[in-house]
């Protein structure tokens, strides 16, 4: 797998844009960073998964997934290894970090939270 491929596969799900965070490209669905690659280098993506999915991906494709270090790691940041990536695997590994982030808008939305805005 490329990073064009990854590319390819992340701006091919419904509403996602692309957008830079920290020097490397993210893709957005609703303002909030859901992937990235380039990090923590060019051979490398990041999906925001739940812990027991970035569990279940990690066990199943384990050269091809990895959880970051530290706090977003077990938060569920994970690392996809695109020479071990197949398009089919990180397809829908994108799809479900996709919809966490979406869940997690409208969970803030019925608390009565207002989206943050970013300082610009």
């Amino acid at each position: 797998m490329t990073p064009r491929e990854f590319r390819r596969i992340a701006l091919g799900l419904q509403d996602v844009t692309e957008g830079a965070h920290h020097g490397h490209a993210d893709f957005r669905v609703g303002g909030r960073v859901f992937a990235s690659l380039g990090y923590p280098d060019k051979k490398s993506g990041m999906v925001a998964l739940t812990p027991e999915q970035q569990r279940v991906f990690v066990r199943d494709h384990p050269r091809m997934f990895v959880p970051v270090a530290g706090k977003w790691g077990e938060q569920g940041a994970t690392t996809v290894r695109l020479d071990a990536a197949d398009e089919e695997t990180l397809g829908e590994a994108l799809t479900l970090s996709r919809q966490n982030v979406l869940a997690k808008q409208r969970v803030r939305r019925s608390a009565g939270k207002r989206p943050t805005r970013r300082a610009r």
